[in-house]
């Protein structure tokens, strides 16, 4: 198992004194990453379709949205829960993963690919800080209104569909949802690692304190109102009362490794967890036909951090799929 080391240090080891932030596994943000975030690209861009800024998605909001590349289809990154678009910039890759680019401008080589900031997302910047990039939003959010800001983002930014949805963690019940809702909108689903439905059985009378604890993890942001939170229960009962998904390509990617869990983690929460997660991933492969379930050897929940390159295959497979209509 490769030893990860804390987000503290990967930040910045100038900020040694500050607290570093470890979300519980599951929805959260990394407990460890590498590297430097990709080019935000608010200065010059090479080619005048790239683009990083706010879009106004009405009611007075504003979503910050970056786009790169060329060609179809294209490739919409959504992250998991707390987590800003950050993690598809970064990388924390060792031997034997080879050096690869981050998820995003990796696919960016070969499509056109998008990812945004929700609102009370964290950025992984110095120190680590909630997004002012997009309009702060208070209160518990469902995940029909996170679907719902995704196809705003989009059709105000006029990004051509039908899209590739790469989804992780709880950013995959997003996905899901958008392609129930809007089918023909949706050629293709990646599932990173993805949240599923099938999880409460597994905690029994401890699922309470897991749902308390995926919006609470422990983070210094916490009790800002800003910080993100979602109804969990409720993101669970509208996928299962939502039209099935359309029958397009999709692949699911999944973690070898266990969680990286913040220290003091009550067991009883984490075991069930990892009872839960392979029949998880298997329920989300038999979502398809001919569904890819690759393993991510020796990477933890972070899959598109700690081994983009396979992220970036995957997506190229599924990509390619839909060129050649497979």
């Amino acid at each position: 198992m490769r030893q990860r080391i804390p987000l503290l240090t990967a930040v910045l080891t100038a900020i040694a004194a500050a607290t570093a932030l470890v979300v519980l596994p599951g929805c959260g943000g990394p407990s460890a990453l590498r590297g430097t975030p990709a080019a935000s690209g608010t200065g010059p861009s090479r080619d005048p379709g790239d683009f990083s800024r706010q879009v106004d998605v009405g009611d007075g909001r504003r979503l910050w949205l970056s786009c790169k590349g060329s060609g179809g289809p294209t490739v919409v990154l959504e992250s998991g829960l707390h987590d800003s678009s950050d993690t598809w910039t970064l990388t924390d890759t060792r031997p034997p993963v080879p050096k690869a680019p981050a998820v995003f401008p990796g696919v960016a080589a070969f499509a056109r690919v998008c990812t945004y900031d929700r609102p009370g997302t964290i950025r992984y910047s110095n120190p680590p800080a909630l997004t002012t990039r997009s309009t702060p939003q208070t209160g518990t959010r469902s995940l029909g209104a996170m679907a719902e800001d995704l196809e705003r983002v989009l059709t105000a930014a006029h990004v051509p569909g039908p899209y590739l949805l790469v989804g992780h963690s709880f950013g995959g019940m997003i996905t899901r949802l958008y392609a129930q809702r809007h089918p023909e909108k949706t050629a293709g689903l990646v599932f990173v690692d993805a949240f599923g439905t099938d999880m409460e059985p597994y905690f029994g009378a401890r699922w309470p304190a897991y749902v308390k604890l995926l919006n609470n993890p422990g983070t210094p942001f916490d009790a800002d109102p800003a910080f993100e939170k979602a109804d969990v229960d409720g993101a669970i009962g509208a996928v299962r009362a939502a039209k099935p998904l359309p029958r397009v390509p999709m692949a699911v990617l999944s973690k070898t490794e266990p969680f990286a869990a913040p220290a003091g983690t009550a067991k009883d929460l984490l075991a069930p967890l990892e009872r839960a997660w392979p029949a998880v991933q298997q329920t989300l492969v038999e979502l398809g036909e001919q569904t890819p379930h690759l393993l991510a050897t020796g990477s933890d929940h972070y899959v598109q951090v700690h081994d983009p390159d396979l992220t970036i295959s995957a997506i190229h497979l599924i990509a390619g799929r839909i060129r050649f209509g497979r």
